[in-house]
């Protein structure tokens, strides 16, 4: 796994065109990948929601400052409404951000906020709507780009049944840039009776694009990833027996001591692998 960061981490300490200094300290710690996620993306960024826009020569300028890291880019939209335009300014303007900030592997992970009403449990209970992204994966395909998906109100196991589902619907080599960002704590947040980690060792390695790392520990997020209701070693045994090699990004909360918690976290999931 290449263990990384995200930057809306760096919420309390972004201030304009200070990102690269974050990303700086964030690899100095230790980071072999930064997600940069939308809204927390300095002067990289302009507007919001539909009026979001990626700068493009910034972010360029930013990710060309550390060749000894890899980048994706990151965003919120309303993918499993059937919301967004394949071909519409927003869509392409964040592919084209994919495409600075990993010329070689481009990689958009989209997130869709909208609370779910309730969580699939067979390919019947997907709306028409979701399956949309598949739409949106054919269009990032023809562009090279592997798209992930992540909502957080529903099971990685529905969201894997989802990519499955789109598939259907594309060619074999679109299919493979189509995937999952598993987040096992955030269905554990929502779905504490559900094994968020034996739909993660279920998911096929090809779906697996990228994946999230945050702990809570009695149902309240912790400022690290530590001991807590998510086993983190049984994820790092899971990861490792699929020989994942992807980025492993530590989504952990903002926080004033950001940097000393980024490195607490990945000093602990250093101790976890070698004692598994």
């Amino acid at each position: 796994m290449k263990i990384g960061a995200i930057t809306n981490s760096f919420g309390a300490q972004i201030d304009g065109d200070n990102l690269s200094d974050l990303v700086r300290e964030a690899r100095d710690r230790g980071s072999r990948h930064i997600e940069l996620r939308q809204t927390f993306l300095g002067d990289c960024e302009t507007g919001a929601g539909e009026e979001w826009r990626p700068v493009i020569g910034k972010l360029r300028a930013l990710v060309d400052g550390f060749p000894d890291l890899s980048f994706n880019l990151a965003m919120a939209l309303p993918c499993l409404s059937g919301e967004v335009d394949p071909k519409g300014e927003i869509f392409q303007q964040s592919l084209e951000g994919a495409r600075v900030v990993d010329p070689n592997s481009p990689h958009l992970r989209l997130v869709d906020p909208a609370p779910q009403d309730k969580i699939w449990e067979s390919p019947d209970d997907i709306p028409e709507e979701a399956l949309s992204i598949a739409f949106l994966a054919k269009e990032a395909a023809a562009q090279g780009i592997t798209l992930s998906v992540e909502n957080s109100g529903q099971s990685i196991g529905a969201i894997t049944m989802l990519v499955e589902e789109c598939r259907k619907e594309l060619s074999e080599q679109e299919g493979q840039l189509l995937g999952v960002c598993p987040d096992p704590t955030n269905q554990i947040r929502r779905q504490p009776d559900s094994d968020a980690l034996g739909d993660l060792e279920a998911m096929p390695l090809d779906m697996l694009k990228i994946v999230h790392f945050k702990q809570n520990r009695d149902g309240q997020p912790l400022p690290d990833v530590d001991d807590g209701d998510l086993d983190c070693a049984r994820m790092v045994r899971i990861l490792d027996s699929k020989g994942y090699a992807g980025p492993a990004i530590f989504e952990i909360p903002s926080h004033e001591n950001i940097f000393e918690n980024l490195s607490n976290s990945f000093a602990y999931l250093e101790k976890i692998s070698t004692t598994n």
